[in-house]
């Protein structure tokens, strides 16, 4: 477990996820991206637990999900079945998990404070948390991708399913986005990736 955890997490992280696991009795599969998800958590029906994580995130990404889906394991076996998925109880076994991991020898420098700020009310993804999204995104390899923020207002920018927008007006905290096909209105958030259409 540890040679292959040794691919995808920090140096300093392999041996206390690996015990993690190990005393949880995970089953973990490492597997191709999903777009839609970075990694999930399963009883599977003969008792036993599954957590899957998608294996082309940079290891700072992979090792706050590894937690993620750890955390949804134990709140359930600690709370029961009846809690919500991203409620308090959830929160509450994250945060515990992750404070071992939130420090220098684990994530550089430049990361620290935003996971520590993240880790004062942790959302149901990193992901709706625009600064550590954009954050964690630094350490990912180049790709040809910019995010809903970066692109100016009027920008047409396609999204992984091949559908076509125009980049509008922003509501709060979300844009509003017009499906060029349909003409309906979409709220993207300020950290979605799309590919801009250069015209």
């Amino acid at each position: 477990m540890r040679e292959i955890l040794s691919k995808y997490l920090p140096e300093n992280a392999v041996v206390p996820v690996s015990e993690l696991i190990k005393m949880n009795g995970v089953h973990l599969k490492i597997v191709n991206e999903r777009i839609t998800r970075h990694g999930d958590y399963r009883r599977m029906p003969d008792g036993s637990q599954q957590i899957t994580i998608n294996a082309n995130l940079n290891k700072y990404r992979f090792l706050i999900t590894s937690i993620h889906e750890i955390a949804h394991l134990i709140a359930f076996e600690k709370y029961g079945r009846s809690i919500k998925p991203h409620g308090a109880e959830w929160k509450h076994c994250f945060t515990s998990l992750m404070l071992p991991f939130i420090r220098p020898e684990i994530f550089p420098n430049s990361l620290l404070p935003v996971i520590a700020n993240h880790f004062r009310n942790p959302k149901a993804s990193s992901d709706t948390d625009a600064k550590l999204s954009v954050a964690l995104k630094s350490f990912d390899p180049e790709n040809d991708k910019s995010y809903i923020f970066e692109i100016p207002a009027g920008s047409l920018f396609k999204i992984h399913n091949g559908k076509t927008f125009k980049k509008g007006p922003r509501k709060i905290k979300r844009y509003e986005c017009m499906e060029m096909d349909t003409g309906r209105i979409y709220l993207f958030q300020p950290n979605a990736e799309v590919h801009l259409i250069k015209v």
